[in-house]
């Protein structure tokens, strides 16, 4: 698990405390990774895999049996290593990294229900680690009339704690910061109801 419960019981608080003041939503989301299983590591280890025979018959004197197990070995271990989460994403350039965390942003924002806010003062918190995306998207109505600076706080407040691996406590300043920019612009009203689940989504 990548945060405890404990955690998202602290974060899910959070958002529950700044949405009392506002008629804002705030949504978190933390991904152990965005980029999901390509191409290129089953190409890397078919490649491997189909080189290893040529290495054994030359260096080595393996029987037929021996070389075709050892190369789906090498086949099998290789594609375990190169799946891994850090490793994938390693092997992805940076902008393409981060072009596939943006869009998965985008789609969770939507597919959580953010979107549909009346208002257009919803407010996504998402966060990618093995990419080290962080990233605070806001609806039309609550990004129009917040500075972009404003959300750079909130970003950065969080990267800090994530850098020293305390990521619920990232998560709970940055919606402390959400939550004062959505009370200021959205405040409270007796007609509001909370329409979407005080929680941090984690995928």
């Amino acid at each position: 698990m990548i945060i405890s419960k404990e955690d998202q019981e602290r974060i899910a608080s959070a958002v529950r405390s700044a949405e009392a003041k506002t008629s804002g939503e705030i949504v978190c989301v933390l991904t152990r990774a965005s980029v999901s299983v390509t191409a290129l590591p089953v190409f890397i280890a078919a490649a491997a895999a189909l080189v290893t025979p040529w290495l054994l018959t030359a260096f080595t004197a393996t029987t037929v049996q021996r070389i075709i197990s050892l190369q789906g070995i090498v086949f099998l271990v290789l594609l375990a290593f190169l799946c891994l989460p850090r490793v994938r994403v390693a092997l992805m350039p940076r902008r393409a990294r981060r072009a596939v965390a943006h869009r998965v942003a985008m789609e969770q924002f939507i597919s959580r229900g953010l979107a549909g806010n009346k208002d257009h003062s919803g407010i996504l918190i998402f966060v990618s680690l093995a990419e080290h995306y962080a990233r605070i998207i806001a609806d039309d109505g609550i990004a129009s009339r917040v500075p972009q600076r404003n959300w750079q706080k909130a970003i950065d407040a969080l990267i800090a704690q994530i850098r020293d691996d305390r990521i619920a406590d990232g998560f709970v300043a940055a919606i402390d910061l959400c939550g004062r920019e959505l009370e200021q612009h959205f405040p409270q009203s007796d007609e509001d109801r909370n329409k979407l689940p005080d929680r941090i989504y984690v995928m």
